[in-house]
């Protein structure tokens, strides 16, 4: 791979890829049985510098903001790229979210450039959020010959002459604004530098290396911290090749495996757990003495890679199971979320390590991951290295607030230097999760210290954000919470959000009321709503500008009984 301590930028590093690896593959579109394209690193670059061109002849400069809302695709790399080479800032937007939603991060993003895929503009075009935006330049992907595309232009067709200049930045510099998934009122970008992802490729590929001939299943959406990193940065930079599925169904992701020799996957915790239940439906489905074989072959496997994983042995031992996975893969990613311990548990007995961590948007892809020596299901792994992680304010037990401080946290959220000082304490991130260090130096997690949660598929969310959807409810006032910061449970999973009520004098919590509430629920994506109701008989607290002051609020409904309090929809 590259040394990339010598570079100071993401463009630099990746245009210098570009030119060692010119040769090999490096992207790979597939849509159901059907392969697309196949992209060396030279065809690539090839896509890449026009866009660039035009880019710069259009006036973009160093500095400006470009957004993608992009399923995974080769278009999404190549566009990543172009705006890198041009000195730009990358802000990578999440294609769930709704069009409302995606403009008004747009707005607060600054981004003059979006490129995006015909569908999803079809949707943006007819919002009215679009007007309060300042994008100026639309690209769109794969738009029929007879579309209207209300002022966009055609992303095939967007092409300089000549080659562009390349625009070095430093590593300081702002490289990407990147978004949770919780994004009502109050956008939280995170301004991610150029060395903050330098350092991260570094700290991931010491333990994870990528090499050419390897081969990654893009999965994850490459917005996602994760996929950008693992799924785009880092195999890059080490001339592997990725592989994009244009469709997710469940047998099309299957047939990947072998059929690419899938090295590497990423994946968040709901889909390993759903691909865990696939793998034990067909092991109980097998007659009594092939099962009795099988479990014999698995408890062997088991005893002989204890101290740490043996792929050769495993392969051999578990050869029907490994051939469903092509024959070379080496470790499924996983995180975005708490997995648990038996499903982490349940793969390495199968010899397929699970490289399970911990990590926040703001600190990067990853803060700590299991390096496997030896394989422990119980913790989320060991500080990477760069990374330094200390308790504060430890209870009796030892746990206590998870702190990070390392090159790749965040340089601050953008536009908000108040909440940036109150998450980054003396150099040190305050993740606002709870754990204690063991004597080995492994990180576990017990619970959640903010208001947050955080959903099997790596989804955070604020419950500040989904309070939108229910302003204008006939109550006095109201106030949404996650219900394990109310009512404390060391418990990384389970996690929901309540609404808190407080009624006018002498109104009742009527079925029309309820109906309301249900009604306005359903607006909201699945893993933003409300499950629950509480009711409470006195005024908010609030501030002196009238802001709900929200711990004070919950210390309050922490004298209730949880049970009893919280009334189901």
């Amino acid at each position: 791979m590259l040394d990339l301590s010598q570079y100071q930028s993401i463009g630099a590093a990746l245009k210098d890829a570009l030119d060692r690896f010119a040769g090999e593959v490096c992207l790979i579109e597939a849509d159901r049985d059907r392969e697309k394209e196949r992209l060396t690193y030279r065809e690539f670059e090839e896509r890449a510098h026009p866009l660039a061109k035009a880019l710069q002849d259009k006036g973009f400069s160093m500095g400006d903001r470009a957004s993608i809302i992009m399923t995974n695709q080769s278009r999404w790399l190549i566009s990543a790229y172009a705006i890198f080479f041009a000195g730009g800032v990358l802000v990578p937007l999440d294609y769930k979210l709704t069009p409302d939603e995606q403009w008004q991060l747009l707005k607060h993003s600054g981004a003059t450039v979006l490129i995006t895929e015909y569908p999803i503009w079809r949707q943006l075009s007819a919002s009215p959020g679009r007007a309060s935006a300042n994008v100026q330049t639309v690209l769109v992907t794969e738009a029929p010959a007879n579309a209207s595309l209300a002022h966009a232009q055609r992303w095939e067709e967007f092409r300089g002459a000549g080659e562009p200049a390349f625009v070095p930045r430093e590593r300081g510099d702002t490289a990407c604004i990147v978004y949770s998934s919780g994004t009502g009122g109050h956008p939280k970008g995170c301004m991610m530098t150029h060395e903050n992802y330098l350092e991260q490729c570094v700290a991931l590929t010491s333990i994870y290396p990528f090499w050419p001939g390897v081969r990654y299943l893009s999965i994850l959406p490459t917005n996602h911290a994760i996929d950008f990193m693992v799924g785009f940065f880092g195999p890059f930079t080490c001339g592997a090749a990725v592989v994009h599925l244009r469709t997710l169904r469940p047998e099309y992701v299957r047939e990947a495996f072998p059929k690419y020799k899938i090295t590497y996957v990423s994946l968040v915790p709901l889909v390993l757990k759903n691909l865990q239940k696939g793998l034990q439906a067909r092991f109980d489905a097998l007659s009594g003495g092939k099962r009795k074989i099988f479990n014999t072959l698995v408890a062997v496997n088991k005893a002989l890679t204890k101290g740490r994983p043996r792929l050769g042995v495993s392969r051999l031992l578990l050869k029907q199971v490994h051939e469903a996975f092509g024959g070379e893969l080496r470790t499924i990613i996983v995180g975005g979320a708490f997995t648990e311990p038996q499903t982490l548990q349940f793969f390495y007995d199968l010899g397929i390590p699970v490289a399970n961590g911990y990590g926040l948007t703001e600190a990067g892809t990853a803060i700590t991951v299991n390096d496997l020596k030896p394989f422990r299901a119980d913790t989320v792994g060991k500080p990477l290295p760069g990374m330094e992680v200390r308790i504060v304010n430890p209870a009796g037990d030892g746990i206590g607030e998870v702190a990070v401080r390392s090159k790749t946290v965040m340089a601050g959220y953008l536009n908000d230097p108040e909440l940036t000082a109150e998450t980054i304490v003396d150099g040190w991130l305050m993740t606002g999760d709870l754990g204690k260090l063991d004597r080995h130096g492994h990180l576990q997690l017990s619970g959640r210290k903010k208001n947050m949660i955080v959903t099997e598929e790596g989804k955070n969310i604020y419950p500040e954000d989904t309070e939108s959807v229910f302003e204008g409810l006939r109550v006095k006032e109201f106030c949404v919470f996650a219900a394990n910061y109310i009512w404390p449970k060391r418990s990384m999973t389970g996690e929901q959000l309540v609404l808190v009520l407080h009624l006018e004098a002498g109104q009742q919590f009527s079925d029309e009321l309820r109906r309301e509430i249900n009604t306005r629920n359903q607006r909201l994506l699945n893993y933003k709503r409300i499950h629950g109701v509480v009711l409470l008989e006195e005024d908010f607290p609030r501030t002196a500008s009238l802001k709900i002051k929200r711990n004070v609020l919950a210390e309050r409904l922490a004298k209730l009984d949880r049970g009893a309090a919280v009334l189901p929809l």
